[in-house]
């Protein structure tokens, strides 16, 4: 396999341009050379793909639980033996280090498909009671029919795996749009599910702007369902135009990772290194901001800054030395100007890093970066900062802990570190936040647990994460069996 150098989109079976012939340039954000020339689809194009996957949904629902799966698993096969072709576009594409993070999603992509299939021959119903003497009741689960998909440039092929697979595993038909700036990393994933072989109009790739071919997606009446990860405000927008349909929406976090002065700092200090670095701090669940109880704070800030000079290595992602690559775009490389000089502003002290790192091939390296004495109020704090940043915040008890986190808008995930266990299980209680882990990273998590954020918060609605997905692109069809009367 090789990615296309011109792309085209999935549509009804057939690789095709868009149906103006506009493309738009993707170029790489490790080396700035251009990858790609891709289809500029628009709302004819969405509205073809939709009308695709419209008429492949009875057919494809009707097929067994187990043939379906046969395909998950088909998908599957293809991505092993792609392995090294994959992380190597998604390296080019997405900036992400080859050996330290590329082979890993890659890896991780597999789970999904196998993970999927293997749900969907387990997806069952309900056998109730009747309050009629004689009579069966029968809770079939039947697919919503079409199911738009839209994803974000992190995590480009998981993000969207973790949507689409058990989708079309629970018998919904699909069409997809990722985000341009990871469009050659949709292409390739788009290229497996292709080459498995499933019916025409089952899968379905568009590329091109979200505010045109997402909302497209989101508003046409012929979706049945729409599946969402991304940032708060489009998240909204989706949801505006969706109204009235099923809805997963995933949105932007501003976790906490808290340290107690009875926690373990030396695997505080390890854990930040994952939760603020990792994927270049471009995560919903990176440590958005360090909680640290003040008497610890001076301690755990010197050692977690020994830490980032030690372990992470920013880098030529194809270096097999590298830990961190780029950034993705400039529109998150900007806000880490923005929110980092904020902070110093504020009367925030830069610890290591603070600024682009100077002599690469693009200007989207940022330096990791410690900062200390950050206030509660600062926008690097309070905003989802996307970048490889560790804002460490003072703090002076649990409750103070607590309520830091639950003045957040978010609600997605938080940690703490503790020996406290009570303390530990208190904080998971009283934090508003859809996930916590103790004494662990907030960038930890399992495919098959459910993730999402929680009401009340900007952090979105319904759960990923294995057959999670299946209840939400599902539906309960209550069935009465009365028995022929003449045999009464």
């Amino acid at each position: 396999m090789a990615t296309r150098t011109v792309q085209e989109m999935f549509v009804c079976g057939t690789w095709q341009p868009s149906a103006s012939g506009e493309t738009f340039d993707a170029t790489s954000p490790a080396t700035g050379e251009l990858i790609a020339t891709v289809p500029q689809g628009d709302r004819a194009d969405a509205t073809r793909a939709i009308d695709a996957a419209r008429g492949a949904a009875e057919g494809w629902a009707r097929l067994t639980a187990f043939e379906r799966a046969a395909k998950m698993h088909a998908v599957g096969d293809l991505i092993e033996s792609r392995r090294d072709q994959l992380a190597r576009t998604l390296t080019l594409d997405q900036g992400k280090p080859l050996r330290a993070e590329a082979f890993d999603e890659v890896d991780e992509l597999v789970e999904y498909w196998r993970m999927a299939a293997e749900d969907a021959k387990r997806l069952g119903g309900e056998l109730p009671n009747s309050f009629s003497p004689g009579k069966r009741v029968m809770l079939v689960r039947r697919p919503r029919g079409v199911v738009g998909v839209i994803s974000p440039w992190n995590w480009p092929y998981t993000m969207p795996a973790e949507l689409i697979a058990p989708a079309l595993a629970s018998g919904n038909t699909i069409v997809w749009t990722p985000a341009p700036s990871t469009a050659v990393c949709a292409a390739a994933l788009a290229e497996c599910i292709a080459d498995a072989d499933l019916p025409a109009g089952v899968f379905n790739l568009v590329t091109g702007p979200g505010p045109v071919v997402g909302d497209e997606i989101a508003r046409n009446p012929g979706t049945d369902g729409v599946a969402f990860i991304g940032s708060t405000g489009t998240g909204r927008l989706v949801a505006q135009a969706a109204a009235g349909k099923a809805t997963l929406l995933e949105m932007g976090g501003n976790g906490p990772l808290v340290v107690m002065d009875d926690g373990d700092l030396a695997a505080a200090a390890d854990a930040t290194l994952t939760a603020c670095y990792l994927c270049a701090g471009q995560s919903c669940t990176a440590g958005e901001r360090i909680l640290v109880h003040r008497a610890v704070r001076d301690e755990f800030v010197d050692l977690l800054a020994r830490r980032v000079t030690e372990l992470i290595v920013l880098g030529d992602p194809f270096d097999d030395a590298t830990t961190m690559g780029p950034l993705n775009n400039e529109s998150v490389a900007a806000k880490m100007d923005d929110h980092v000089g904020d902070a110093v502003a504020r009367g925030a002290s830069v610890v290591s890093g603070g600024a682009r790192a100077d002599g690469f091939a693009t200007s989207l390296y940022w330096q990791p970066t410690v900062l200390s004495h950050v206030p509660a109020d600062a926008r690097v704090a309070v905003e989802e900062t996307f970048g490889p940043v560790a804002p460490v915040v003072a703090i002076d008890s649990l409750e103070h802990a607590i309520s830091l986190t639950n003045a957040s808008p978010y609600g997605l995930l938080s940690a703490i570190f503790t020996a406290d266990l009570q303390a530990g299980l208190e904080f998971a209680d009283r934090v508003h936040t859809g996930w916590v882990n103790i004494n662990e990273s907030s960038n930890y998590w399992e495919a098959h647990l459910p993730f999402g954020g929680r009401a009340r918060t900007d952090s979105g609605i319904g759960r990923v994460g294995g057959s999670h997905v299946m209840q939400s692109f599902t539906e309960l069809q209550t069935v009465v069996l009365t028995p022929d009367a003449r045999r009464r």
